[in-house]
């Protein structure tokens, strides 16, 4: 091979040149590390305040933040947001576990910071939701997930929903912009 080839790549070759892939294998690995981050704080926030509310809540009275604006309330979903589905808990299971699934297949080609986030807030989310619904009664894989935020004519939710909205919202923010996982820019 050629040291020009060596260096800069052959046109149409996937492979980065040597001095690429060892600059890019460290700032891949610092992604997969604030997207691990990300979620493991989305994931232990979303435990740690479940376990509150099944602690302190359940079974009490609602306790009022805002009036009647906002207030913290244990429910028990089996469904999805809004109640919807709750005889398709096992479906909302599948659907979560593909979730993890497909972001631990995209977190190794992840080259972008921002994706990272969106990516980790989903996969906490993700996981925080699934944990309920593996551990929480009625069974193994047919639990109801937490829920206890409840803003006023809105759906009753958890702090994992919140995080998959907001990686969901943060995502297509980022599409729209043209960043894609692998950090570059594209314009359509």
């Amino acid at each position: 091979m050629a040291e020009a080839e060596r260096i800069i790549g052959t046109p149409g070759s996937q492979e980065p040149a040597p001095e690429q892939a060892e600059e890019s294998a460290p700032r891949g690995k610092r992604r997969i590390a604030v997207l691990l981050a990300v979620a493991a704080t989305a994931y232990a926030l979303d435990l740690f305040s479940k376990m509150l509310v099944v602690a302190k809540l359940e079974h009490h009275a609602p306790v009022e933040i805002a009036g009647d604006l906002l207030r913290l309330v244990a429910i028990r979903n089996p469904g999805a947001a809004f109640g919807i589905g709750q005889a398709l808990t096992i479906v909302f299971t599948l659907i979560a576990a593909t979730v993890i699934v497909v972001i631990a297949r995209i977190a190794r080609k992840l080259y972008s910071a921002p994706w990272a986030i969106a990516l980790g807030l989903l996969l906490g989310g993700a996981l925080g939701n699934l944990t309920d619904r593996i551990f929480r009664s009625p069974g193994f894989l047919q639990g109801a997930v937490v829920d206890f935020i409840a803003p006023a004519h809105f759906a009753v939710f958890n702090l994992a929903d919140s995080a998959i909205v907001c990686g969901g919202a943060l995502i297509v923010i980022l599409s729209f912009r043209g960043l894609d996982p692998d950090g570059t820019v594209h314009k359509d």
